[in-house]
This record gives C-alpha cells, structure tokens and sequence, in this order.
C-alpha cells in the first residue's frame, strides 16, 4: 500500500474486508470486444457495488452493453498504464483523476468531456463540485467523479481522552501540550503507519493547507520554481518534525505499515490515543476493533487550525472521488454507450444505497435523509458535511502529482519523519523535480 493505486482503492475498506487475492483480471473482456469495455477492481464490497451497477445499465439497455474486467488494484495499475500506453485500453478507464489523468491527456489518450456535461448539466448539478478539480485539466473536464468521498479526519479514542482528563484539540497548541500528557502516561499521542509513507504525507497536507491555504500546494502542482521552499513550507515541515522530536508518533512508526492495519489497532487497543487516516478507517476500526465503535469509544473531528495560519478550517484533504474517463482511441458507439452509461448508470438510486451500506458517503449533494437512516449516521453526516461544505478539498499530494514527482516526494516525506534530512534539504529535493 505503498502507492496511490495500491491504497484508498476501495471504499469497502470501510467494512474492513481485504481485497481479492487473485492475481489477475477476472473475466476474458479486452478493448477490443464488441460494445463497451470497463475495467475496475475487484475485491468485495466494492466489486458488487460496481458491478451492479453495470448489470443494471446491461438489463436497461440491451442494445448498449457494457462488458466489465475487474483486476486485482496492483494488476490493474500495471495492465492499464501498458494498455493505455499501446492505444488498447478499455473504453471506460477507472481511476483517481489528478496527476494520473493530466498524463492521459497529455498524450491524448482521453475524451475531453466538456462539452459533455454541459449538455447533460443535471448529471454534473448533482455532484460536489470539489470533485472536479481532479477531472480538470487546463480548465477542461475529462473525467466523470463517481462512487464516494474520502476525506482525511483525525481520529481519537474518547476513553483514553477521558482516562488521562484531557480534551480534544482545538488548535496545533492543543495538539503539542497533549504530547506530553500522553505519553507520561506510556500511551502514543499518535498511532502512524509511516512505513507506508502516504500516511506520513497526510500530516504535511494539513499543515501545509493551515498554515497558509490551498494556495501554498497549487503553485508546486503547478510548477512554479522553488515553490516547496515557500517560507510557509518551511514552516510546515519544521511542525511536524518538531512533532515526531516530541515523540508525537507511536515508537518504531517508520516500520508500521498502513495495509496490516496495525496503525488502526493502536488507536483502538487504547495504545495510541489519535490517528490521522482517511474516512475508510471507521469502518476497519467498526470490523476489528469489538465493540470499540458500538460502545462510542472512536471520536472524529476535522483537522484543527493552527494558531495564526491563514488556511480555512473548513478545508480538507483526502480523496475528492473516483473517476471515471473515456478512451479516445474506442469507437464512436463505444463511446455512445460509455456516455449514455455516465449519464444513466453511474450512481444511479441503487448504487447510491449501497455505497452507503459500504460505510461511503457518494459524491451526490442532497442525500442527508438517506445518510441518516444508516446505523452510521453520526460518521456518515459528519463525512457528508465536511466533503460539501469545504471551501477547498485538496486531493492527495500523491495523486495530485504526476507518477514522475510523486515517488520523489513519498521518498522524501519519509526521511524528513525519520529526522533524516532537514526541512530546506526537503525543499531543496522537491524544488528539483518540481514540474515534472
């Protein structure tokens, strides 16, 4: 779970189930067969959410079939990238926009859905519009946001809270007094799989985005010399290393990693009293840790602000959406159907319910009642409010990014976790292949 593609690949990890096993695809479609041709990963419940969707639009529609090819996410990160690269990919390409998909359409490899939408202005009305920032490229659509949002939250055990007689924290203050006073008490401040290194990253996001605003990030996502080495950057970095000297994260962070899910153990065994992780954790947490979320014991809140920054604390990071784009080497009616899929079968009523039975709040305004009626609801209305009322939802840095920067920058974030190198060294590091 080390890359991009090979984690937050399904919003069913809020259930906590593991994903398939298999190897390679399922199914014996290829981009070349009859009719449309989508390719997404398998691993329940995701896959049946996805697939049910397809089998819906296939019965409504017999003159406009989609045939679906699922793949474990590692295969899959390979067999489309070869794919698209060899003109051959699927005609409806499953993915998570950003850096990814500027690359695609770089080479040409995807329809500009633009116009699209603005012919079908109901279908792009009914989403977040934070989601399209990652379809977006040069001020053109190329993907439709689609299944559910992913927002960073920070997690915390109340009845270690209320063990120790502390409060949640308010404010970056709050976050390095509660460092002591945890772990005087020989319990982390933090649990961390840092080995897996998008966990560390997670951090620097909220710092960066608090201390001087969504601004900060888009002038390195948008190449701009020395961009990391933007005094505000600095200042960031120094944070969170003068949280890790604090002993801030569990002792022997760096060897955790985030797929074993040990991280979200520490958290509820009570041996971590916070976790910073994305929404999918609620549900880990809800399969393996007992009665740890029934009895109310888990607590969330958004990532708090910090003194003197100028970031909105409204803001969040995380995972906007999934998307999905259209080949441009597939055949005009395969890409009729692809559409008339987009417009008619994605996220359709059917689907909306049970990516909620999933633990996932879609990427759909207007679904509170639904949401509330789920025995999840307090998360659920919690996630809900945070992916729509947020000025600005950041996609993942390493999504964000090209293939091409995002390796350097999950390097680099773990030395500068492991006291390795120093915040203008990391600068210096990242000013080298920005824009790339």
């Amino acid at each position: 779970m080390e890359t991009p593609l090979s984690r937050r690949t399904v919003l069913g990890l809020a259930l906590g189930v593991p994903v398939s096993m298999a190897l390679g695809a399922c199914g014996t479609a290829g981009p070349g067969t009859g009719g449309a041709t989508y390719w997404y990963l398998n691993g329940q419940p995701q896959e049946g959410v996805r697939t049910g969707a397809v089998d819906r639009f296939n019965k409504a529609n017999p003159d406009s079939q989609i045939t679906p090819t699922t793949f474990q996410n590692d295969a899959y990160k390979t067999k489309i990238k070869t794919a698209i690269g060899a003109g051959q990919a699927p005609t409806v390409i499953w993915g998570w926009g950003g850096g990814t998909l500027r690359t695609y359409v770089k080479a040409g490899q995807v329809e500009d859905l633009t116009s699209w939408f603005d012919q079908n202005a109901a279908v792009k009305d009914r989403l977040f519009p934070t989601a399209f920032d990652a379809a977006t490229v040069d001020g053109r659509i190329y993907a439709r946001p689609c299944e559910a949002v992913q927002p960073i939250v920070l997690y915390y055990n109340k009845k270690v809270f209320a063990a120790v007689g502390a409060q949640p924290p308010q404010s970056w203050g709050d976050i390095m007094a509660l460092v002591p006073k945890f772990n005087a008490k020989g319990i982390a401040p933090f649990a961390l799989g840092g080995q897996s290194r998008w966990t560390n990253m997670m951090w620097l996001e909220f710092l960066f985005d608090r201390l001087g605003g969504p601004e900060v990030f888009q002038a390195i996502l948008a190449g701009e010399k020395n961009a990391w080495s933007n005094p505000v950057a600095i200042a960031a970095l120094t944070r969170v290393q003068d949280l890790v000297k604090a002993d801030g994260f569990i002792k022997g962070f760096s060897s955790i990693t985030a797929d074993s899910n040990a991280d979200q153990a520490l958290l509820y065994t009570g041996r971590a009293a916070m976790m910073l992780h994305g929404a999918w954790s609620y549900g880990i947490q809800q399969a393996n840790g007992g009665d740890f979320v029934s009895s109310g014991g888990l607590g969330f809140m958004n990532f708090p602000p910090i003194e003197g920054g100028k970031g909105d604390p409204s803001d969040t990071v995380g995972n906007p959406a999934q998307y999905l784009s259209i080949s441009s080497k597939a055949t005009a009616e395969q890409k009729t159907v692809a559409k008339k899929f987009f417009a008619t079968g994605v996220l359709d009523d059917e689907e909306v319910k049970q990516w909620i039975g999933t633990g996932g709040v879609p990427v759909l305004k207007g679904t509170q009642k639904l949401l509330a009626a789920d025995k999840n609801a307090e998360f659920l209305g919690f996630t809900y409010d945070i992916a729509s009322k947020a000025k600005n939802f950041a996609q993942s840095w390493d999504q964000a990014l090209s293939p091409t920067a995002a390796e350097p920058l999950l390097d680099n974030i773990a030395k500068l976790f492991q006291l390795s190198i120093s915040p203008q060294q990391f600068a210096d590091n990242l000013n080298a292949v920005i824009g790339q």
